[in-house]
């Protein structure tokens, strides 16, 4: 048997676990992490928290590991046959070299994901009070004018315009041409509706369009378009899809009605309606005109009655009878007045001519006074030669003293 000698080439020999640890390597390094979709299946949940399943379509599967602190993050609940969107990185268990993914994240494909794209943009602007139902404003009774923001080609502006025409025809609708799906779409759309709450052309806003898919209806469901209709100036009705379809701009809108013919139903009263409720105004107002009428012709002949008795020749009337009443009042006064004192004059002077002086002249005496004016009343008061004058009733005279006795 030939020994080998030194110059035969050396055999590098892998074992099975370097050979699948270099291929893991090599594979993670050589693929980035990519998004991959495909249907779940054979979903495992171990005790240890992580996730094991595969991931397949029609032609190919592959199976993949989502670890604990990764799934904790996903918001869906997987389950068998879940049609999913997984962005992972390419692997190889070594273990048991089998080709795999690693799952960073996971969410659903399709109808599924725009559905939870949907609750968490409702949640979102619910918490922010976008909703609220205190931010909803009440409808004009009769507008002057309707804005329609919609499609020009549509089902919807047909029904609008049919349902307005056969309720109150005499209001005139006004449309805002939008898009109402595919790309662009909401970004029309909210620009039409702050171009209609600028210019102010008409006093309520209808947005709608027909039914479709949730994708279909997907414009409705953008951000912009809700923050567009809440921030209008105008109350703004929608009417999108079918009565069992609701979207992100049903809650934004002041009113949501279940279709398109049921907004234009809400925008405009019925004019039979309306017709008869102005009748009975009309009626009402007569009723409450006659009874005004009356009230104020009896408040009239009040108020005459009222200005007679004021009148200044009523008044004047009025007093002149009282003055004449005082008049004879002050007569009657002065005369029993005046008969009073010439009776108590007639009695003072009875009293004043019994203690006067002239009465007793009248009785035959004389009051004798001196030159130097004093009253002689005795006859000590005088000397002989005295000069002195004697007063009787009927005159007065001069004499000399002669003689004087005591």
């Amino acid at each position: 048997m030939q020994r080998p000698t030194d110059s035969a080439p050396r055999r590098e020999v892998y074992t099975v676990s370097r050979l699948n640890r270099e291929a893991r390597l090599l594979l993670e390094a050589g693929l980035p992490p990519c998004w991959i979709e495909g249907e779940l299946s054979n979903l495992a949940r171990p005790s240890s928290g992580h996730w094991y399943f595969t991931l397949k379509d029609a032609d190919a599967q592959v199976r993949c590991a989502m670890f604990r602190n990764a799934n904790a993050r996903v918001r869906v609940a997987p389950k068998d046959g879940m049609h999913v969107l997984v962005r992972a990185r390419v692997s190889l268990y070594e273990a048991r070299g089998e080709y795999q993914l690693i799952a960073e994240q996971l969410e659903e494909a399709g109808e599924g994901a725009l559905r939870r794209r949907f609750e968490e943009l409702k949640a979102r602007l619910a918490a922010e009070g976008l909703f609220d139902t205190e931010l909803k404003r009440p409808l004009p009774r009769l507008p002057r004018r309707i804005g329609v923001v919609t499609s020009p080609t549509g089902a919807a502006i047909r029904d609008i315009l049919h349902v307005l025409a056969r309720r109150f025809p005499a209001v005139p609708v006004l449309i805002y041409p939008v898009p109402v799906q595919g790309a662009g779409a909401a970004t029309e759309i909210a620009a039409a509706i702050r171009l209609a709450s600028e210019r102010r052309d008409a006093d309520v806003l209808i947005v709608a369009r027909g039914g479709g898919s949730l994708e279909d209806l997907w414009a409705f469901n953008e951000e912009a378009v809700a923050r567009a209709i809440r921030a209008s100036a105008i109350p703004v009705v929608s009417g999108i899809g079918h009565e069992v379809d609701f979207t992100i701009a049903d809650f934004a809108a002041d009113l949501r009605a279940p279709t398109p013919s049921a907004a234009a139903e809400a925008v405009v009263p019925d004019r039979a309606e309306w017709r008869r409720t102005v009748t009975a105004t009309q009626q009402r107002l007569g009723r409450a005109w006659q009874r005004l009428g009356r009230q104020a012709g009896e408040r009239l002949a009040w108020l005459a009655r009222r200005l007679e008795l004021t009148h200044p020749r009523t008044r004047l009337a009025a007093r002149a009878q009282r003055l004449d009443e005082l008049e004879g009042r002050l007569g009657r006064a002065l005369r029993r007045e005046l008969a009073q004192a010439g009776a108590r004059l007639a009695a003072a002077a009875r009293t004043l001519n019994a203690v006067s002086p002239l009465a007793t002249l009248e009785r035959g005496y004389t009051i004798v006074v001196r030159a130097d004016g004093q009253l002689v009343r005795a006859a000590r008061d005088l000397a002989p030669g005295d000069e002195v004058t004697g007063r009787t009733a009927a005159g007065s005279f001069a004499a000399s003293v002669t003689t004087v006795r005591p």
